[in-house]
């Protein structure tokens, strides 16, 4: 009989580990290192049952899947750090979500780009299909992240009541509209492109079916018919992934609770601004996709990276905002969503080269650094703005 892996281990220690530290708040640096470590591991187990899942489904369903999975790991963070803590969470989700975006369109997209490239020449993808997740993409962090700094209803970053109901309907709206179009309507502009499909001449030529990534696997997946991609796992594989992805969710969200104060008394003793904590949960969210992206990539399925990165960046608004904007009626405070100045040129910057890279369909290495360098420069002034 073969040893279960550290994928299903880790979810029921991490429940079995939650029960009493719920109760009893332990402090102390040994409790609390060993729980952020069950922590970081449940959330690569939540990804890695999320991905499994979504093999069985198949592309691009799949991104979804991990993009919906993402984002409930995220929004559960954001909101138990903004219930148990004491100091001024007003803009944590606007943090968050920014940083997810920049994290996203930057820094999966770069390095997905540029491995993509220099292993393959070229990292090719469909410009129709990718272009219209960018330009939602686009939309939402305008509706969502800039309007609340220009409106003049409410004093400061922060939406009236309605404006704030207005905002999180139409990023529903927005999103569904996306999945609509990304799953029935237009599928096909969604799937794996390859060089040889790929012609300058001819962006928006269709993709072929394909099957996702095989990004979530321990090991190279085997190949029984010999079709070229990884066979999908049975159904009661996938039943057990998805089983083991709600107890690795439902462990995630409440060890951040557990959590939360020592995230924030580092960000405090490190000196560094209360953005930090949101790039922290960000990061820390998205690290898996990443992983699974660069993966995708490598294997010269840069279009299932961006359908992932983008459809991330997606979810993290259009579906944070309105989580968030249902959360905020029980939530004491002010919630600030409006960009800085700062914020804002950033994610100007970032729309402008995202866009000139989306456009030919096809990206070599730079298009990669200069996303990364974007990415850095984020990360940097975030820290010393």
């Amino acid at each position: 009989m073969s040893r279960p892996s550290w994928t299903t281990v880790t979810p029921i220690l991490a429940a079995v580990a939650l029960v009493p530290a719920w109760f009893a708040h332990p402090e102390g640096a040994i409790p609390l290192t060993l729980l952020a470590v069950l922590l970081v591991a449940a959330v690569l187990a939540a990804v890695h049952h999320a991905e499994v899942v979504a093999h069985r489904v198949g592309e691009p369903y799949g991104s979804l899947v991990l993009a919906v999975a993402v984002t409930i790991i995220e929004v559960g963070l954001i909101v138990t750090l903004m219930v148990t803590t004491d100091k001024d969470t007003a803009g944590l989700a606007r943090d968050t979500v920014f940083a997810a975006v920049m994290i996203t369109v930057n820094g999966i997209v770069g390095i997905s780009l540029l491995v993509g490239a220099l292993k393959h020449h070229l990292a090719v993808f469909n410009p129709e299909g990718t272009g219209s997740a960018l330009a939602t993409v686009i939309a939402l962090a305008v509706v969502c992240l800039v309007l609340p700094s220009v409106t003049t209803s409410q004093p400061g970053p922060e939406f009236t009541g309605a404006q704030l109901t207005f905002a999180a309907i139409a990023s529903l709206a927005l999103y569904g509209m996306f999945v609509f179009t990304q799953t029935i309507r237009h599928r096909d502009f969604f799937l794996p492109v390859t060089s040889a499909q790929h012609s300058p001449l001819v962006a928006g030529a269709p993709a072929v079916a394909g099957t996702p990534s095989a990004a979530g696997y321990e090991h190279d997946p085997v190949d029984l018919d010999e079709d070229g991609h990884a066979d999908p796992p049975t159904n009661r594989a996938a039943l057990t992934s998805l089983g083991l992805l709600v107890l690795s969710l439902v462990s995630v969200v409440g060890l951040a609770k557990i959590e939360s104060p020592a995230i924030e008394a580092g960000v405090a003793a490190l000196g560094f601004p209360n953005a930090v904590v949101g790039v922290v949960i960000a990061l820390l969210v998205l690290a898996p996709e990443t992983i699974a992206a660069v993966r995708a990539a490598a294997r010269n399925r840069v279009q299932v990276s961006l359908n992932l990165a983008l459809g991330s960046a997606m979810a993290s608004i259009g579906l944070t905002i309105p989580a968030i904007a249902v959360a905020s009626i029980w939530l004491d405070g002010p919630l600030e969503l409006g960009l800085d100045q700062l914020q804002t040129v950033l994610l100007v910057l970032t729309a402008a080269v995202a866009i000139l890279t989306v456009v030919p369909g096809r990206a070599k290495p730079l298009q990669g650094g200069v996303h990364l360098v974007l990415l850095a420069a984020f990360l940097f002034l975030t820290v010393a703005p």
